[in-house]
């Protein structure tokens, strides 16, 4: 049959031929796809940690400092005449990095290499700064030990007290009391001021809002000094003001006001955009929406920004010095005669070459140092919160707010439809507090 032809054709192929038409993998030829080459398979990355220390960093790090600071000693006292502690202590940190850099690429690859590096230097830079305040702070008061004990120190001036007189006469209280009045009148003038601007920058923008919003961040660096002396050439010089503690308020609020229109400018840009599109989206206008909306889920924020703008004012001197003078009594008057601050009373106690003055300028330091540390921490624990998370007392408010919101509601919708209102309506159940998973 016909059928069997090509079955038969097929057989007689010889199986030299069809094997000689098939591509050799072996030999890489031909149109098949090619077989790699069995071998070992490549490793898989390792993955690196960042967070976890691990006892081989320990050990380079001591390791490193232990040669560092070997080789620095020997080259200070036996190969060079090398001398004075800033250099060896130069010398040492460069010796210790790269030394930390060699025993690192023993065991790591090039990007762990340079992230260890950054590191160690970011720390060490973090461990110097940190070691300063603690020494400025430590020596601050270790040198006004003597004053601060005696009640008289805070509750006295030195009106009556001469620069011979023991520390058991005279005291600050003129300096607090001057303080406290000029930081009052620089809030009142600041704060409003601050917010204004800082809203206007984020609600109105336009060229003229990166404008205003470019002298702000310049007027962050200014000296205090050319503070003092624009005040002073404007207010004292041209309107006949007399040099008291509205001046130096005035002058002490140039130096607040970029402070807290900065601070308050990036807190409200935090705002979500949301809460403004859903505000205009039920018909309010611009302003309600920043007055009910923007402002109240800035508010802490803002309250950082305040304190930080006080923190600032609160130690300024010199343009205290141009505007407001010195003196030895209290003036509870800021409209005349000069009125002295912490700052200014401790920059003049300590030019003393008495012992008993210097002691009463380091406590006056010691003082001031105790208020912006008070003032930070404030700042700290305000701000510890994001833009819009509020606090369970905040919280609490908001429930009980749209739980009477709920309530008057359904009263206007009984009253229209002729029913009464449900009681549960009228129920404020107390808002139980949140538990684990064990019922604590």
């Amino acid at each position: 049959m016909t059928t069997d032809a090509p079955e038969s054709a097929t057989e007689s192929v010889p199986q030299s031929a069809t094997a000689s038409a098939m591509p050799d993998p072996a030999a890489g030829t031909g149109p098949g796809t090619d077989i790699p080459a069995k071998g070992p398979a490549p490793a898989a990355e390792r993955r690196r940690s960042t967070s976890a220390v691990r006892q081989t960093d320990v050990l380079g790090l001591l390791g490193a400092g232990a040669a560092s600071l070997a080789l620095t000693w020997l080259f200070f006292a036996r190969l060079s005449p090398l001398s004075g502690a800033l250099g060896f202590a130069v010398v040492w940190y460069a010796l210790f990095i790269g030394l930390y850099a060699l025993l690192v690429s023993f065991d790591e690859d090039g990007p762990a290499v340079r992230d260890k590096i950054a590191s160690a230097v970011v720390h060490s830079i973090a461990a110097l700064l940190l070691t300063a305040l603690v020494f400025v702070v430590v020596y601050t008061l270790w040198s006004g030990r003597h004053a601060l004990p005696h009640l008289n120190f805070l509750t006295e001036d030195m009106s009556v007290t001469g620069p011979l007189e023991p520390l058991s006469s005279g005291g600050i209280k003129h300096a607090v009391v001057g303080t406290l009045i000029e930081i009052a009148i620089a809030l009142v003038l600041t704060v409003p001021l601050g917010l204004l601007c800082a809203v206007f920058l984020n609600e109105v923008p336009g060229r003229y809002a990166r404008f205003v919003r470019t002298v702000v961040e310049a007027m962050t660096a200014l000296p205090s000094i050319v503070a003092g002396l624009f005040v002073y050439a404007t207010v004292i010089l041209a309107l006949n003001i007399p040099k008291s503690g509205f001046a130096a308020a005035l002058a002490i609020s140039v130096m607040m006001l970029p402070i807290i229109i900065r601070a308050s400018d990036v807190v409200i840009r935090l705002v979500p955009g949301t809460l403004r599109e859903a505000s205009y989206a039920v018909g309010s206008s611009r302003w309600r929406t920043v007055w009910h909306v923007v402002l109240p889920t800035a508010r802490s924020g803002l309250t950082t920004a305040v304190i930080l703008g006080t923190a600032r004012g609160i130690g300024e001197t010199s343009p205290v010095l141009l505007t407001a003078g010195f003196g030895a009594s209290t003036n509870y008057d800021p409209s005349d005669n000069p009125m002295v601050s912490l700052p200014l009373v401790a920059f003049e106690f300590i030019k003393s070459p008495q012992p008993a003055m210097i002691s009463r300028g380091f406590g006056a330091a010691s003082v001031l140092l105790f208020l912006v540390l008070v003032l930070f921490g404030l700042a700290r624990i305000v701000g510890g919160r994001s833009a819009g998370e509020l606090s369970r007392r905040g919280t609490h408010r908001r429930v009980v707010a749209s739980r009477r919101d709920q309530r008057r509601f359904d009263e206007r919708a009984a009253a229209r439809d002729g029913r009464a209102p449900a009681a549960a309506a009228f129920r404020t159940p107390p808002i139980q507090p949140a538990q684990g998973v064990d019922g604590s």
